[in-house]
């Protein structure tokens, strides 16, 4: 309807991410030291609504450049929220509940973006019929319909707010706190392991994201599936992390061995993107095995980074890794949407398969480091647990 190329459309998730690579580091600090949590959350939210309603104006007046003004706005607002959330997850919940919550919080991420790959499509659809045209217009009021959820989280952060407000008088709480400490000069004295694992982090989501972004064009193209059918196989991915999350993080918790879990995930879509690349089989089956790979990769790396640094950098190591992965989305986003216009779907599934094999090359090598150094990443949960109750 925009009459846009890929790259340019790509450009709208680098919009996102590009504000986020920056904020990673601050979104804790303000919520901590500037607005609080309740403020905090309700000004990022309100950041997403003007950010959705900027990108909807932008399609419904035909103007590409506000669209991208209204993804960097969203982007700002994004990301700290999910920082927000986790503080009122602290804050609510500890121990063991802590985990669950956790899980859940993921897994609800995940049904949404589920949910919109799959029902935008048909509520463009809705407003086309009832315009009786496409164009400009029917994206740009899809989007605003869209924007409705948007409008719904800003009412649960109000509602949030009062809830934590009079559980605060009535318990005599403090607000929640991010707990995060950033100091950017303790940047110099992360290991190497903890490098590699910022390798892993970013040549894996790379893989990941942007495809998903470029999916459903791919399924259509290569595959000849109608646009409901492509939504639906390109949602899969998100489909099987939301139930599945919480049961391999509890798997990796009880087993351990966690560079052992990341290295399958890494093999697994490595052949998933072999076979999208190369086979004309049923892509089913390659993105159910995504699926499956990507949703085993977040709960076996992320928790390494707490077995590598000091409990006062954690705040500066994950900042920092949230930091270079969205750094990393933006220029991969660009390079995807123009290795697509100019050489087409196979170089581009040959790039993305390049990316996953720089992660497992960092992968096996994080083995190595890890193991020559004494390194404690790929101990077994019941070895963690005996020499922790030893010291």
């Amino acid at each position: 309807d925009m009459k846009v190329n890929t790259a340019q459309f790509m450009a709208l998730y680098a919009w996102y991410s590009w504000p986020n690579v920056v904020l990673c580091f601050f979104g804790g600090f303000l919520i901590d030291r500037v607005f609080g949590i309740r403020l905090g959350t309700i000004i990022f939210s309100i950041f997403v609504c003007v950010g959705q309603v900027i990108f909807a104006l932008g399609a419904l007046l035909n103007t590409f450049w506000l669209m991208d003004v209204g993804r960097f706005i969203f982007g700002i607002g994004g990301e700290s929220l999910a920082v927000a959330q986790n503080t009122y997850a602290v804050s609510w919940f500890k121990g063991k509940e802590l985990n669950l919550v956790f899980g859940l919080q993921l897994s609800m991420a995940r049904i949404g973006s589920t949910v919109n790959m799959n029902i935008m499509g048909w509520i463009y659809s809705r407003v086309r019929d009832l315009l009786g045209y496409t164009g400009p217009s029917t994206l740009g009021l899809t989007l605003m319909i869209g924007g409705v959820t948007c409008l719904f989280s800003l009412t649960c952060a109000l509602i949030l707010a009062y809830l934590d407000r009079r559980a605060e008088k009535l318990l005599h709480k403090e607000q929640g706190k991010t707990g995060e400490v950033i100091k950017l000069t303790d940047v110099k004295d992360f290991s190497l392991s903890l490098w590699l694992i910022f390798v892993i982090c970013v040549c894996y989501y790379a893989a990941v994201f942007p495809f998903i972004g470029l999916g459903k064009v791919f399924f259509i193209e290569k595959f000849r599936f109608s646009s409901q059918e492509a939504s639906a196989i390109n949602s899969i991915v998100y489909i099987i992390s939301a139930p599945m999350s919480p049961v391999f993080g509890l798997l990796v918790d009880k087993l351990g061995k966690n560079i052992i879990w990341v290295l399958c995930a890494v093999i697994t879509t490595l052949a998933s993107h072999i076979m999208l690349a190369f086979t004309f089989w049923n892509p089913w089956i390659a993105m159910c095995l995504l699926g499956v790979a990507y949703s085993l990769l977040a709960c076996a790396l992320w928790p390494m980074v707490a077995f590598v640094v000091p409990e006062h950098q954690l705040g500066t190591a994950y900042g920092f890794m949230q930091s270079i992965q969205n750094l990393g989305l933006a220029i991969i986003a660009i390079a995807a949407g123009m290795i697509l216009d100019t050489r087409g779907y196979l170089f581009l599934e040959v790039f993305f398969s390049a990316c996953v094999c720089l992660s497992l090359i960092a992968v096996v090598m994080l083995y190595f480091v890890n193991h020559l150094t004494g390194g404690d990443l790929n101990w077994s949960a019941k070895k963690r647990e005996k020499l922790q109750k030893v010291a």
